[in-house]
């Protein structure tokens, strides 16, 4: 099976720098004028679900509502009302702070120069009402008082704004002489028609004119120009293209209101005297759907023009305005977006992971633009949900495409030999595969079936291969399931190790459970071989800890993961050791140190494998400890206290200890062999300094 080139951590992170790289520049094409419509919508979302419901409690909005166009006709006044009608309103609102008219008077009135010498009279004794003039790009010439009307009002100290328009609708000369101040009402919605800039400042007329509520601010000093920019207190305004940001109140009614009919009449019934205006920031304007003063904002389809300048009045005076977040921390966002994506997916593997991330960054993307729209700063909500799309489509499509296919090579190749958890341990480290393998402290197993070849000998090749095949996979289900990994199949024989790739603690305990699963393993596979008429099988097992080197062997195109070293030849020479002992589970000293005092086991001695010069200590491992039977436990310890004397060369208590141990199991191989050693032992006392090492003859 050819190996697909492992990846490097230094490519894997090239490729997460990459592709971060590509999802944030198709994510920052967003923040051009071609998505703008969307970042419009998103803004009005924020809008209507986080700015406030009521604005200040300071501004009141003297309306010209249906019901007052009605009242006023039943009594036979009808639209264009008689400017003498909005006489004693100014009247009654002389207390205001100041009153901002939203209705242009530039015309004179159609009921004679009488009905605007009423006015202009009401308006002067007033002396706190602001008039409108309207910005246009026609051409028309102001009268002397239209001239000087427009210079008391224009803003000196800071530069004149884009457009240059040339003329500036005034009042009618007596208006515009008893007006206190005065200010620009013509405004231009964004491209999709919606208010939501409100420019400060306008070129007219050669001018640089106000908007119709920043003159009177200027004068109260709450804005000021500041080294040729307008401040609240010390801070610059958050122009952005000399337009403001503030937020709509979200309610259907967000001001006080107040029907003009009831400061018109004078029955003394009005619940509205000249005293419950002091202090207050009144606005007059239309809000009749017929009078067509109505215009869409972020927050409303349906909002009226006086209302869009209480709204500016009211994030001058109180600071409910948007500041935008610079585009640079804006790019930074969409970055840690792209990146983490990249990042996270590029290197892992789970769906539910992924999915889990995705549903955290879009989290992040949502609720970090909003938390910072709900404390005053405006981060576009479209690009950083771009940038997740783009780097999370990319970096799955990418993974799929190529360290997808790594992993299902990993997963195909190695799923058939070892338990999934250790799988998962490979997909994440990929490079624990490269050709040339790693030194690992292993623990390992081989598994051979005694007297294999006169098994074959007595049944069809065809049930022996079926024979064989159920004793592997018993022996292979109870490696994989303790975490282990099968390495090879050889003839009749398994091997298999812990350790690699995954490194656990419990590997040598792992190792030891999976020998004697095995065996317990082995007899439900006997009982039903007797079921079918066939013969029993027996297991010889050895188990041997210690370094050796683990990873890809094989060349490039066969694929080979595999250990090999002496702890791998050690092991097989205990397998074979147990046909001297005529034991089936046989273990290292080195084996028992890594398992732990767990298991019930037997000392065997020191042997000396063929080939091998120094000897190592031995165990047969009979038990785990916690479940074995209590007579087994004692037959062990009546065991071990024969060895003792063995190796205290008290040959005869070791005999009779021996002869013990065989009366309960006569046929016990160690006993038999240890207690013929006694006796030898006591004819011909030992004279050497290992007469206590067994050398194998035999592999």
């Amino acid at each position: 099976m050819s190996a697909p080139a492992p990846r490097t951590v230094s490519t894997k992170a090239l490729r997460i720098i990459l592709l971060s790289l590509a999802s944030l520049l198709l994510g920052a094409v967003t923040l051009t004028p071609f998505f703008s419509s969307f970042e419009l919508k998103s803004y009005d979302l924020l809008s209507r679900l986080l700015n406030r419901d009521r604005g200040s409690s300071d501004i009141v909005i003297v309306q010209v509502d249906q019901p007052s166009l009605d009242a006023l006709a039943a009594e036979g006044v009808t639209w264009p009302w008689p400017r003498q009608v909005y006489a004693p309103v100014f009247e009654r609102l002389a207390q205001a702070d100041a009153v901002f008219v939203d209705i242009l008077f530039t015309e004179p009135s159609s009921y004679g120069e009488e009905d605007d010498r009423i006015l202009a009279a009401a308006v002067a004794r007033a002396g706190n009402v602001v008039l409108p003039v309207f910005a246009t790009a026609n051409q028309r010439e102001n009268d002397a008082a239209g001239q000087q009307f427009l210079d008391r009002m224009a803003v000196r100290g800071v530069p004149a704004p884009a457009p240059a328009l040339p003329s500036a609708i005034t009042p009618i000369a007596p208006l515009a002489r008893g007006a206190h101040g005065g200010g620009n009402v013509m405004i231009k919605p964004d491209r999709d028609g919606v208010y939501r800039r409100l420019p400060l400042l306008f070129q007219a007329a050669g001018r640089t004119l106000p908007h119709l509520v920043l003159g009177h601010l200027l004068e109260r000093r709450v804005i000021a120009v500041r080294d040729g920019r307008l401040a609240r207190g010390t801070e610059p305004l958050p122009l952005a293209g000399g337009a403001l940001l503030p937020r709509f109140p979200r309610g259907a009614q967000p001001y006080q209101v107040v029907s003009i009919r009831e400061l018109i009449r004078d029955d003394g019934r009005t619940p509205y005297p000249a005293p419950w205006f002091k202090g207050k920031k009144v606005f007059l304007g239309l809000t009749a759907a017929g009078l067509y003063d109505l215009k869409p904002t972020a927050v409303s389809a349906v909002t009226s023009g006086v209302q869009v300048h209480a709204a500016t009045l009211d994030a001058l005076l109180h600071g409910t305005f948007l500041k935008r977040v610079p585009d640079a921390l804006a790019i930074v966002f969409m970055a840690a977006i792209a990146v983490t994506a990249c990042a996270f997916i590029l290197t892992h593997t789970s769906i539910a992971a992924n999915l889990a991330l995705l549903a955290g960054l879009l989290l992040a993307s949502l609720g970090v633009p909003a938390l910072s729209f709900s404390l005053g700063w405006y981060l576009p909500l479209i690009p950083p949900l771009a940038a997740l799309a783009v780097a999370f489509a990319a970096a799955s499509t990418y993974s799929y495409a190529t360290e997808g296919r790594e992993r299902r090579f990993v997963r195909r190749a190695f799923s058939q030999y070892m338990d999934e958890t250790v799988v998962a341990h490979l997909l994440k480290h990929p490079d624990l595969i490269k050709p040339g393998g790693q030194r690992r402290r292993v623990t390992v197993f081989f598994a051979d079936i005694a007297g294999f070849t006169t098994i074959a000998e007595q049944f069809p090749p065809e049930e022996t291969a079926l024979m064989l095949h159920d004793v592997l996979n018993a022996v292979s289900e109870e490696v994989i399931g303790h975490q282990g990994v099968i390495d090879k199949y050889i003839g009749d024989c398994v091997m298999a190790f812990w350790g690699a790739p995954l490194a656990r603690p419990d590997a040598g305990s792992n190792a030891c459970r999976a020998a004697l699963a095995a065996l317990a393993a082995l007899e439900r596979v006997n009982a039903d071989f007797k079921a079918r008429g066939l013969g029993t099988i027996s297991l010889r097992i050895g188990l041997h800890t210690g370094d050796a080197i683990v990873g890809n062997l094989g060349s490039d195109r066969l694929f080979d993961y595999t250990v090999v070293g002496d702890t791998v030849n050690l092991a097989s020479r205990l397998e074979s050791a147990n046909k001297f002992f005529a034991t089936r589970i046989m273990v290292s000293d080195a084996t028992l140190q890594e398992a732990g005092d767990g298991f019930l086991v037997r000392e065997l001695g020191l042997i000396a494998v063929k080939g091998k010069e120094l000897p190592v200590r031995i165990h047969e491992l009979l038990a785990e400890r916690a479940g074995a039977p209590p007579e087994l436990a004692a037959w062990a310890a009546l065991y071990g206290r024969g060895g003792d004397a063995f190796h205290r060369r008290e040959w005869q208590a070791a005999e009779a200890l021996f002869d013990e141990a065989l009366s309960q199991r006569p046929q016990d191989g160690p006993a038999l062999f240890y207690r013929d050693w006694c006796r030898r032992c006591r004819e011909t006392p030992p004279l050497t300094d290992d007469w206590n090492v067994i050398h194998m003859k035999e592999k």
